[in-house]
C-alpha cells in the first residue's frame, strides 16, 4: 500500500509503498477515504515535537473497517468509522471517571507499530494513527461507528477539529446560554469553538486573528464581532466590546505563549481562560500576572476538548444531519495523496480550515 513517509525534517514527505502489518488483539484495519490536515500534522512533520523519522502522519480521518484482530466488539468488518487519535481502554483511573480522553492504560501500539519499509524497518505511526496512508491499524477505542451514507469527508473532520475546538466550549467550560465568549485563532479549531458558542447560545462570539479571511469565515459560523490582532491591541478591543469587563469565556486555540497571556488577560473577574491549542516543545512556558488570577479568574485546559469519542461523535453527527452543524463549509480543498506535500504547506501558511487528503 501506499503512504507519506517522512524521512527528513525539512524535506518533503515521500509517497512509497510500505508493509502494514495485520491488527493484532483488540485492534482494527481501516482502509483510509479521507484524511484531513490538522495544526498539529503541520507542527509535528516541521519538527516541533521531535518524533522519531521515519514517521508518518495524519490524525483526522474517516474509513472503513476491513479487518479486526481478536477480542474487537465495537466494530466489524465493513463498518463505516470515524477514526481518531484519542485511545481508552475503559478501566483505568481516569476512565473510571468518565474521562477517556485521559486515558492511561497501556496499549501495545505505544511501543510497537504495525507499518513498516519493504525492507521491514519500522515506521512511526506518528500522533498514534499514521492516516497519511491508504489504510492504518489502531486500537478499536480509536474508531466510532458512523451511518452507512454519512459522507467521509465531513467525518474526518470530526475526529480532532470538531471535537476539540467544540468539546472545549461544551464539555470542558460549559458554556450557558448568555454568556460573552472570545475565541483566539480562527483556524480549524477555533472555528469550531465558535460553533460551540453558537450552540450553548452565547450572546457576543469575538473572534480574533490576524488574517480577514479568516475573521470574515468566522462570521458565517456565528461570530458576531471580530478583531485583527495585527492592526488593534487585541485585549483594549475585546474589552471594549464587553462594556470594558472583559468576556466570560476566552478559547486560546493557537499555541503561543504571548496569545495565552493575551487570552488570560481578555477574561472579567469571575472569568475563564481555557488553553485549547497545544505549543511546540520551544514555547510552552507562560507567565501570568498572580494578582490578575487572584482576581477570581481561571485558567485551565482541555485535551482534544475533554471528549468521549463513543457518545460525543454521534451526538454531533445527529447535529450535522439536523442542519445545527456546518461541517460542509470547513473543507477548504481536496487534495489526492500524491500532493500531501502541496497540502500541507497550503495548511502551513494558513490558507486553509481544513485541507482533505480524498483517497475514493
Amino acid at each position: 500500500m501506499k503512504a507519506a513517509v517522512l524521512h527528513e525534517y525539512g524535506k518533503p514527505m515521500l509517497v512509497e509503498d510500505v508493509v502494514l502489518d495485520a491488527p493484532q488483539a483488540g485492534e482494527v484495519r481501516v482502509k483510509v477515504a479521507a484524511c484531513a490536515i490538522c495544526h498539529s500534522d503541520v507542527l509535528a512533520i516541521q519538527g516541533a515535537w521531535g518524533y522519531s523519522l521515519p514517521a508518518v502522519f495524519g490524525h483526522e480521518a474517516s474509513g472503513t473497517v476491513v479487518e479486526v484482530g481478536e477480542g474487537v466488539t465495537r466494530v466489524q468488518v465493513g463498518d463505516r468509522v470515524v477514526v481518531s487519535l484519542l485511545r481508552s481502554c475503559g478501566q483505568c483511573y481516569q476512565c473510571s471517571r468518565g474521562l477517556p480522553n485521559l486515558c492511561e492504560g497501556k496499549f501495545a501500539l505505544q511501543s510497537e507499530t504495525r507499518l513498516h519499509t519493504l525492507d521491514s524497518a519500522p515506521i512511526l505511526q506518528g500522533i498514534a494513527t499514521a492516516a497519511f496512508a491508504e489504510e492504518t491499524v489502531v486500537h478499536q477505542s480509536q474508531v466510532v461507528k458512523m451511518p452507512a451514507d454519512f459522507p467521509f469527508e465531513q467525518a474526518s473532520l470530526l475526529a480532532c477539529g470538531v471535537i476539540t475546538g467544540l468539546g472545549a466550549v461544551v464539555n470542558k467550560a460549559k458554556v450557558s446560554a448568555g454568556s460573552t465568549v472570545a475565541v483566539i485563532g480562527a483556524g480549524g479549531v477555533g472555528i469550531n469553538s465558535v460553533q460551540g458558542a453558537r450552540l450553548s447560545g452565547a450572546s457576543r462570539i469575538i473572534v480574533v486573528d490576524v488574517r480577514d479571511d479568516k475573521l470574515e469565515a468566522a462570521k458565517r459560523f456565528g461570530a458576531t464581532h471580530t478583531v485583527n490582532g495585527r492592526n488593534e491591541n487585541a485585549v483594549e478591543a475585546v474589552k471594549a466590546l464587553t462594556d470594558g469587563f472583559g468576556v466570560d469565556y476566552a478559547f486560546i486555540s493557537v499555541g503561543n505563549s504571548k496569545v495565552i497571556n493575551q487570552g488570560a488577560e481578555m477574561v472579567r473577574m469571575g472569568g475563564t481562560a481555557v488553553i485549547v491549542g497545544l505549543p511546540s516543545t520551544a514555547d510552552r512556558m507562560v507567565e501570568f500576572d498572580s494578582f490578575h488570577l487572584g482576581m477570581d479568574r481561571a485558567v485551565m485546559g482541555t485535551k482534544m476538548g475533554t471528549t468521549k469519542l463513543q457518545t460525543d461523535i454521534p451526538r454531533l453527527i445527529d447535529l450535522y444531519n439536523h442542519g445545527q452543524l456546518m461541517l460542509d463549509e470547513l473543507i477548504s480543498a481536496r487534495f489526492t495523496l500524491d500532493q500531501i506535500n502541496e497540502a500541507v504547506e497550503s495548511s502551513a501558511r494558513g490558507e486553509a480550515i481544513r485541507n482533505v487528503i480524498v483517497f475514493e
